[in-house]
């Protein structure tokens, strides 16, 4: 009898896109976009540590009023070392370049991306502009904060501008690319079958968030380039003492920066449609307006930028233009988290640890939202700007948000990236404890940003300790949360229980092939002929096993 149980017991696929070949030269040259994923997956993992470390001497500078930990030139470059860290190379590229390039070929049943030697290419550009970011971090830092605002970083900052802006350049190379290669893979490469309307919801978001890649990301990268022009040659362009104009900066920094927090929380948008289908075992409620919410969102995010500039001298009237935009921006979001609600309602749902991690989503997401309306009105931002209100609403819908989704995606496909699963308890231990820390850390800081701390001092008045100290408990505790999956993660590459191809169980292409998957992905190309999240009809069995 145990000889027949442990028949049945899954085993690891013979061969598998891990196993192909272990040489470092074919890690390094792969053109296999899973691998491309895991190169991917360690970079944004080591960036997203360096820039928690940064964050974490924030945190200890500010427990206490004074300011007695740093000095003031060192402090700037703490927060601007952390913010470009953690906006440039992590929260930009993980899920697109992670998930994204992992899953998008499996979904669409193709072998690979449409342009493998672009993908990898991608991953370079990107590693080259970690390079010069972290060289000119390391040799004397970075005090410009992250939005490298005129006509301080141009005449009057003395630190290593110019290389950091050579490798926010580059960096934004690596996503013109991987959106370009994305978009005409969706376009070109859908196995027979697979409609418009049958895809699933990560790819929408994939395709809308690549649009915002390669019609915004030029315009960042040759602003970055005009500052570093300006300083090296001393053109200029937004200087005024040069003729130049700094508002013009604003506009342009904006233009892009506005749009690349959609660049963020579209792809995390579709991580969410996925788990919440899977986990309720049902299909999105109102699956085209949650498709076509998706490209709403990225035509109408680059006709609100302005509202960063509420307070730099804009016209009332191009305010209030921008103001009522920026509010009908929020109806797709809503319209996401409703659907969401709805397909939640009445549903068959399963609390396993993706759910937990798309359920705190959707909660953090929803405080991020509705701060971001009280952002748009006119008012209130006046009196906020420049508040730790902005920090704890920026961190709520980009750290709180975004990083949520990706570790539900994480854990969600990791059986089919490694073909073994996590130890299930520590890891929903792990998400209550991030859910936890996350809300101490950044929930004091709208009060404390309501009642008038400027963000970006290390030195504050007593009053405001007391919010600050739990600030920094909260971060503490977040940090313990996300220092637990990095153990058990590696733990289950080596120990973790073997997956089946189709563990979940859930329904989509990427589902009906080896976990771990054949380097060429399907035995042969398959054909859709469901429509997408029928839970409804039993999954179809492996097509490559």
């Amino acid at each position: 009898m145990s000889a027949v149980v442990a028949a049945r017991e899954p085993q690891l696929p013979k061969e598998h896109y891990l196993n192909a070949d272990y040489g470092v030269r074919s890690w390094l040259f792969t053109i296999d976009h899973k691998r491309i994923a895991l190169l991917y997956l360690a970079s944004v993992t080591f960036m997203f540590f360096l820039g928690g470390m940064y964050a974490a001497a924030i945190r200890l500078e500010l427990v206490t009023p004074p300011g007695d930990m740093f000095s003031s030139e060192t402090y700037n470059k703490l927060f601007t070392g952390h913010g470009v860290l953690m906006v440039f190379f992590f929260l930009i590229p993980t899920i697109p370049g992670v998930l994204g390039n992992f899953l998008i070929p499996l979904m669409i049943g193709a072998k690979d991306l449409a342009f493998p030697r672009i993908n990898l290419l991608s991953w370079y550009c990107y590693m080259a502009g970690a390079g010069f970011v972290l060289y000119a971090l390391v040799e004397g830092g970075l005090d410009t904060g992250w939005t490298f605002y005129t006509p301080y970083s141009t005449s009057f900052s003395n630190t290593n501008v110019i290389l950091a802006g050579v490798g926010i350049f580059f960096a934004g190379f690596s996503s013109i690319l991987t959106g370009l290669n994305f978009i005409v893979t969706i376009h070109k490469m859908r196995a027979p079958g697979l409609t418009w309307f049958r895809l699933p919801l990560f790819v929408w978001a994939h395709y809308a968030t690549s649009l915002i890649q390669i019609l915004g990301t030029p315009v960042i990268a040759v602003t970055i380039l005009l500052v570093a022009l300006e300083r090296g040659f001393h053109f200029g362009f937004f200087d005024p003492a040069r003729g130049g104009d700094p508002i013009l900066f604003q506009h342009l920094f904006w233009f892009y920066s506005h749009p690349a927090v959609y660049i963020m929380i579209l792809p995390a948008m579709g991580v969410i449609s996925e788990l919440v289908a899977c986990f309720s075992r049902k299909k999105i409620f109102g699956y085209g307006f949650v498709a076509g919410s998706s490209l709403a969102i990225a035509v109408l995010g680059f006709l609100v930028w302005a509202h960063h500039m509420f307070v730099s001298g804009l016209s009332v009237y191009a305010s209030l233009i921008f103001s009522a935009i920026s509010f009908l921006v929020a109806i797709p979001s809503a319209i996401k988290v409703f659907n969401w609600t709805a397909t939640l309602y009445r549903g068959s749902v399963s609390w396993q640890t993706p759910m937990l991690y798309a359920v705190g989503f959707i909660g953090l997401f929803v405080i991020g939202g509705l701060t971001g309306l009280f952002l748009a009105a006119l008012g209130l931002d006046v009196h906020v700007t420049d508040t730790y209100f902005i920090v704890a609403h920026f961190h709520y819908v980009m750290v709180g948000s975004v990083v949520m989704a990706y570790m539900g995606g994480l854990h969600f496909w990791w059986p089919k990236i490694t073909g073994r699963h996590y130890p299930e308890w520590w890891a929903r231990v792990s998400a209550v404890i991030i859910f936890v820390g996350f809300n101490l850390t950044f929930f004091p800081q709208f009060i404390l940003g309501y009642l008038g701390m400027p963000r970006r001092y290390h030195y504050y008045p007593d009053e405001f300790q007391v919010l600050n100290v739990m600030s920094s408990a909260g971060a503490s505790i977040l940090a313990v949360g996300y220092m637990i999956p990095m153990v058990y993660f590696a733990w289950s590459m080596r120990y973790g229980r073997i997956a089946t191809a189709n563990p979940w169980p859930a329904t989509g292409l990427e589902w009906q092939t080896a976990s771990p998957p054949p380097t060429e992905n399907f035995a042969v190309t398959p054909t859709v002929d469901e429509e997408v999240y029928d839970y409804t009809r039993p999954p179809k069995e492996p097509t490559f096993v």
